[in-house]
């Protein structure tokens, strides 16, 4: 049974409201959990957030059974990892040992004696994953809608709007098919070796050597590609030709093995582990063919048969035409922010032109904030398109996208008009945006899978969202301290 947040305090433990945040301090926490103090002493946003919570992690359930985690507590710390760009080893010693963590979720400054109150990393991670994507992208729309509320000018004010892209990378090496078939014949000997034990299974003592082995020969045949020198081409095929001899040995055996276990009597233990043994073994068989149509028989392969992760298959390779770095491992993150630097909408894109995004992007916007709430809408040269501006221009007052290549007369006449090059020069200020999510975690993603990619990616953009509010909380209190001093 879980429950929005305590409400019987203990024993030396501080309603949250009372909990008193530094405000001249410059690490990144502080404002973060000034953001968080507001959420929960804002009936408006809190009764928001928690009934999206309840409905996302209880689901069905009925309220029964052992107490779990608060949705409070999962909030704070999912949004607290990203804050410190940490893992959940050290995320389990923030919510164990820092006080002021402690004290806004709603515990006591110290662990208590029994050990009630700690927290293991693996118990954050399950209860943090419970969270997905979709959530946090709603809980993302209410907290900008209300920031922008709380910073905004002056009433009417139209939304200035930013959009770009940049890659945020998988946790993964970069791929070569000799490296991903050394991958692959890795997994299925560890594998093999631990289904043979768990079902008094033989054949599988001299796993070292076989890695030996077959490392020493991916080594070889990786300096030989890379190299140069007197017959390079023969000493390529030479090479691959010894690294797959090993390898279709190794799958030989390997195909051997499945064959027994897949008619031994299993458990729901031994089946995962077997089926993981099945994916790796078709990991090694793709590879297999892959080197020698490339390497022996001169073939080029398409780039729709390759893949650049055993371990994250939806990985993709972009290339943005930029020179450092050239190449990039992951997924492009759309972004569309304010002219306050909230972050009002946000996509992680899965083999898409950007320019196709663009009106999903502004049908989105229009939906969330009305119909006449956009003032100006720009974006770079890369997602520009001349029919999605004309489009565009019937929605938006002003809409600014660079033509990339050559322009006639009318297009430079346009593009030098006074409104249009102020609208573009603000525009770089999406690109601190970008840098600051890259501090709050989003330069690379160490969670696993898809749906992990996509649920460390709304809990950057909640971190980066509530890290505004939070600098806007504390200038004020520093500006009112200032004032009751004078």
């Amino acid at each position: 049974m879980r429950k929005r947040f305590s409400v019987q305090l203990e024993l030396g433990q501080k309603a949250i409201e009372e909990v008193k945040i530094p405000t001249n301090s410059r690490d990144e926490l502080p404002p973060i959990l000034s953001a968080l103090q507001w959420i929960f002493e804002t009936p408006a946003v809190n009764e928001l957030i928690f009934e999206l919570l309840e409905k996302k992690v209880r689901g069905e359930k009925k309220q029964t059974g052992r107490p779990g985690m608060d949705y409070w507590q999962i909030l704070v710390l999912g949004v607290v990892r990203l804050g410190l760009d940490c893992d959940y080893d050290r995320l389990g010693h923030v919510a164990n040992y820092d006080m002021l963590v402690r004290q806004i979720m709603g515990l006591s400054p110290s662990i208590s004696d029994d050990g009630s109150k700690q927290f293991h990393a693996k118990t954050l991670c399950e209860n943090i994953n419970h969270v997905d994507d979709e959530l946090l992208s709603r809980i993302n729309a209410i907290i900008a809608e209300h920031g922008r509320k709380m910073i905004k000018k002056k009433d009417g004010e139209k939304i200035a709007v930013k959009t770009d892209t940049y890659v945020v990378e998988s946790n993964v090496h970069f791929p070569t098919d000799l490296n991903l078939l050394w991958d692959a014949n890795r997994k299925v000997i560890e594998l093999c070796v631990k289904l043979a034990m768990m079902l008094c299974y033989g054949g599988w003592r001299k796993q070292k050597d076989w890695k030996r082995r077959l490392k020493a020969l991916m080594r070889t045949c990786g300096k030989a590609c890379q190299g140069g020198g007197k017959n390079k081409e023969k000493r390529v095929r030479d090479s691959a030709r010894k690294y797959l001899n090993a390898s279709d040995e190794l799958e030989l055996k390997v195909s051997e093995s499945i064959a027994f276990f897949s008619k031994s009597a299993l458990n729901p233990a031994t089946l995962v582990v077997l089926n993981q043994l099945i994916y790796f073994h078709e990991m090694q068989k793709k590879h297999i063919d892959l080197i020698r149509r490339r390497l022996l028989e001169d073939e080029t392969i398409p780039s729709g048969e390759k893949l650049y992760s055993l371990f994250e298959p939806h990985t993709e390779w972009i290339n943005k035409g930029k020179q450092r770095p050239p190449i990039e491992l992951g997924h492009k993150l759309q972004i569309a922010t304010d002219q306050y630097g909230f972050i009002l909408d946000y996509t992680v894109l899965e083999s898409v032109a950007e320019s196709e995004t663009i009106l999903p992007l502004v049908e989105r916007l229009l939906e969330k904030y009305g119909q006449d709430s956009i003032g100006s809408f720009s974006v770079d040269k890369g997602g520009s398109s001349k029919e999605v501006a004309e489009i565009l221009s019937s929605l938006i007052p002003d809409v600014i996208m660079p033509k990339r290549g050559k322009k006639n007369k009318e297009e430079q006449e346009l593009e030098g008009q006074k409104r249009f090059r102020e609208l573009r020069n603000a525009h770089s200020a999406v690109e601190s945006n970008i840098n600051s999510l890259e501090h709050h975690g989003l330069n690379r993603c160490p969670d696993k899978g898809l749906k992990g990619f996509k649920r460390y990616t709304g809990f950057g953009i909640l971190s980066y969202n509530l890290h505004k509010i939070g600098n806007v909380i504390l200038r004020q209190r520093r500006e009112t301290a200032q004032k009751k001093a004078a």
